[in-house]
């Protein structure tokens, strides 16, 4: 893991620039015993042949056996310790749509969904719903009071994703999770996990209460879950740990809001890869390091569409060049986390990983997949190594020590 009291003794600054990609989801399993994962299966010659010069091997994001949720693995991208850093899904949805979160706030990521008549729930995501459909719902979502001395917000994120946020005195974290993560079970109620958390848990549980009413009517969007209701615990940004002027590069709101926790700025950009590229082209003079985020892998793997993963995968290899012809003096290419189609959710395997730099000594890996990677140098490693070890490609540490 990155030592940040030794990241801050030994960094150098200079001008080289550091991209990390991260393709969401990227490491897979095979359909069928014997088969090839996504990754595997997919066309990619770029890739390949950047692996060929490159150091490879296995992220573990958390630790072996733990199956990591997006925040803490991108976290331990960036070098922090998940474990140590313990972030709310809410607070980064906040942070990642612009919400000024306050001291006193807990923040909850929402997803709408679906329940039948008995409140079970039929599908945890709605359908997907529009995100105009999305914002119609928090409209009316608004309209809901609690204690006089709380304020409630509710902002719209993007397609069934929204950010609830409870602001008061004496509202503390501690609390448990609605989603239940599988169908056919009703909506968990908030638990207080400290004693100090028993008011913020009432007072979600009456929230939850008043939107199954309000939303009664509104299928296939017709309840609430919510994820990651937590404060905002501040995290040492990576200017001050790396001297690193970092830029993210990511249209979904979660991951912007990560980026932001870490201290990156976080660049306009569109929805497309062809988008986000051309935002990387045009920032390239301005920042050191550049997050670029590719999210439709994991969208295809939580959706088991095996196919569709394997195809954004070749989109992705195919602007690698355009990233290599900005002459990067480190290119890291790997996953948050696998998402396996087979499995329709994140899963505990480790993730292919490579990193290119002149100064790197490249392994016997010829190819960028599971089996590739396997095989190279870095060995299956926690995540965390891997900015570190960016900044010595980079140039960016001196020497430890007489």
């Amino acid at each position: 893991m990155a030592n940040f009291e030794l990241m801050r003794e030994l960094q150098v600054a200079n001008n080289s620039k550091i991209v990390m990609l991260v393709i969401d989801g990227l490491g897979g399993l095979p359909m069928t015993p014997g088969g090839p994962t996504e990754l595997e299966a997919a066309r990619t010659p770029n890739l390949d042949r950047l692996a060929a010069e490159s150091l490879c091997g296995l992220s573990v994001p958390i630790g072996p056996g733990i199956t990591p949720g997006s925040g803490p693995a991108h976290l331990a991208l960036f070098g922090y310790d998940p474990l140590r850093y313990e972030i709310g899904r809410g607070v980064l949805e906040a942070l990642g749509i612009g919400f000024e979160l306050e001291a006193e706030d807990i923040a909850a990521r929402g997803n709408f969904c679906t329940v039948d008549e008995k409140g079970l729930i039929t599908d945890r995501r709605a359908g997907r719903i529009s995100t105009e459909k999305n914002a119609e719902l928090c409209k009316l979502l608004r309209d809901i009071k609690l204690s006089t001395d709380v304020q409630v917000f509710v902002e719209t994120v993007k397609e069934h994703r929204f950010v609830l946020v409870l602001r008061g005195k004496g509202l503390e974290g501690g609390l448990t999770e609605t989603d239940p993560q599988q169908l056919g079970v009703p909506p968990l109620p908030v638990k207080a996990l400290v004693p100090e958390a028993e008011r913020a848990a009432q007072l979600f549980n009456q929230w939850i209460a008043q939107a199954r009413q309000v939303l009664a009517d509104q299928h296939p969007a017709n309840m609430v879950t919510l994820r990651g209701l937590a404060k905002n615990p501040g995290l040492p940004g990576m200017k001050e740990v790396y001297g690193l002027r970092a830029a993210a590069i990511a249209s979904y709101p979660m991951y912007r809001g990560v980026a932001r926790l870490a201290g990156m700025d976080v660049l306009d950009t569109g929805e497309t890869l062809e988008e986000e590229i051309e935002t990387l082209k045009a920032h390239f003079a301005d920042y050191d390091f550049f997050f670029v985020h590719v999210k439709k892998t994991d969208s295809a793997g939580e959706d088991g569409d095996f196919e569709r993963k394997v195809s954004i995968i070749e989109h992705v290899d195919e602007l690698v060049p355009a990233i290599l012809d900005l002459k990067p003096e480190v290119l890291i290419v790997t996953g948050d986390h696998s998402t396996p189609a087979l499995l329709k959710s994140h899963s505990w395997h480790p993730v292919p990983t490579l990193l290119y730099s002149r100064y790197c000594r490249p392994d016997q890996t010829n190819e960028f997949s599971e089996r590739g990677c396997s095989r190279g140098a870095l060995g299956c490693f926690p995540a965390m190594d891997l900015m570190p070890l960016a900044m010595a490609n980079a140039l960016r540490l001196t020497k430890y020590g007489a």
